[in-house]
């Protein structure tokens, strides 16, 4: 039994927003508790990639390109695993708890 090609990739789109979660708890948890180290700057690297991805693609995550090859649904979750409301902020609600992280971490940092 194959597994269609929208579920695969709604499958790997979920298992890399689940991966940028882990990044981002992390981040949180070394800025609040102030344990920062090299692990945090490699993490801000990889959120900051990203973010530089998005924006190479207009704002677009590339996985959603690729799974408009197999769906026509205009949901906000048609590619991804995830309630519709989280899907359709869920740039918004990351970019604003990253730049908190920042805050923190530059407020950190300041401290030293």
């Amino acid at each position: 039994m194959s597994i269609p090609k929208l579920t695969r990739v709604k499958i790997i789109h979920t298992l890399i927003w689940t991966f940028f979660n882990v990044v981002i708890f992390y981040l949180s948890y070394a800025v609040i508790l102030n344990k920062i180290d090299n692990l945090v700057w490699l993490c801000i690297g990889i959120i900051m990639l990203e973010g530089v991805v998005l924006l190479s693609f207009k704002g677009v995550c590339p996985l959603t390109i690729i799974a408009r090859k197999y769906s026509a649904s205009t949901k906000p979750n048609f590619d991804i695993y995830l309630p519709i409301w989280l899907a359709r902020y869920n740039k918004i609600i990351y970019t604003i708890i990253f730049i908190a992280i920042i805050f923190i971490l530059i407020y950190r940092m300041g401290t030293r």
